[in-house]
């Protein structure tokens, strides 16, 4: 009896290790569900606000990156998505009303629910040059300082290319990462914007870590030229996630590891009824 028993003991542990290496083995790369900018559906929101975010909805987003109030106030916005069950995690600006509106930017912001204030440029020459970082540099310290002490928000930057341009050891966008204080200055990682100038987006996380509070997921169409500082490519170029030239597994489990607290689908493209539901299902599968 007590040798079949200690047989059935050992069977159950090794039964149970089988089992659990099987469980971690099929963990998902991606947990939840991501958000989206309300970018994507542009042209509809420009139409339409209230069905619209009918149709966010239906596609089971609940997180929205808003950089456009669409003609609304800030709180007939906020309305209709608490009338959905909807929430806007994240308020994108331009650079001339962040550093001449900042209050009002601030306001809107809270009347939305917006944990963060973006921004997703900087005003600069062909070539950006390290004098135009540097003034961005000052005004994002002195505005992220505002932000954060007098509202309890966090201003983040999205990159969109053109800060890739080469600089000592480095380029500008290492210069405006280390050169900005932490406290007040965090990132928003848009990893198209960094892959079609020749940056990779893993590497990037790597680096920066735990700077980096969100993230634009997104994916360059394959047979397009990459090393382009230009900041803009064909809109069409976004093509649904796993299609693409960017290694998104690679990517998703260094985002992971930075700590990203939301992700954010966004498709410039005008495929969007179609490749929104397969960057979705690709995300899925992970």
């Amino acid at each position: 009896m007590i040798k079949i028993a200690k047989l059935a003991l050992v069977i159950f542990l090794l039964v149970f290790s089988v089992t659990d290496t099987s469980a971690q083995r099929k963990k998902p790369l991606f947990e939840g569900y991501p958000g989206v900018v309300s970018y994507t559906y542009r042209k509809a929101f420009e139409k339409d606000v209230a069905a619209t975010l009918d149709v966010v909805k239906r596609n089971g987003f609940t997180d929205i990156e808003f950089s456009n109030l669409f003609g609304k106030t800030a709180q007939e916005l906020r309305t209709m998505l608490d009338e959905r069950g909807l929430k806007c995690s994240s308020f994108g600006v331009s650079y001339p009303d962040l550093v001449n509106k900042t209050a009002e930017v601030a306001q809107n912001a809270k009347t939305l629910g917006a944990e963060y204030v973006r921004v997703a440029g900087i005003p600069h020459s062909e070539v950006m040059t390290v004098e135009e970082m540097q003034k961005a540099v000052e005004d994002f310290n002195r505005v992220g300082k505002i932000l954060k002490d007098q509202y309890g928000l966090t201003f983040i930057y999205h990159n969109h290319g053109f800060e890739f341009q080469p600089y000592k050891d480095g380029t500008l966008y290492d210069y405006l990462v280390t050169q900005t204080d932490p406290k007040y200055v965090s990132l928003e990682l848009d990893i198209l914007w960094a892959f079609f100038p020749g940056q990779d987006p893993a590497a990037l996380l790597d680096k920066y870590g735990s700077r980096y509070k969100t993230m634009h997921l997104k994916d360059l169409k394959k047979g397009v030229e990459r090393g382009s500082l230009s900041g803009g490519t064909d809109q069409n170029n976004d093509v649904a996630l796993g299609t693409g030239q960017i290694d998104i597994p690679a990517v998703l489990k260094a985002a992971k590891k930075a700590g990203i607290k939301h992700y954010y689908i966004e498709d410039e493209s005008s495929n969007i009824e179609t490749q929104v539901p397969q960057t979705i299902a690709y995300i899925k599968s992970l």
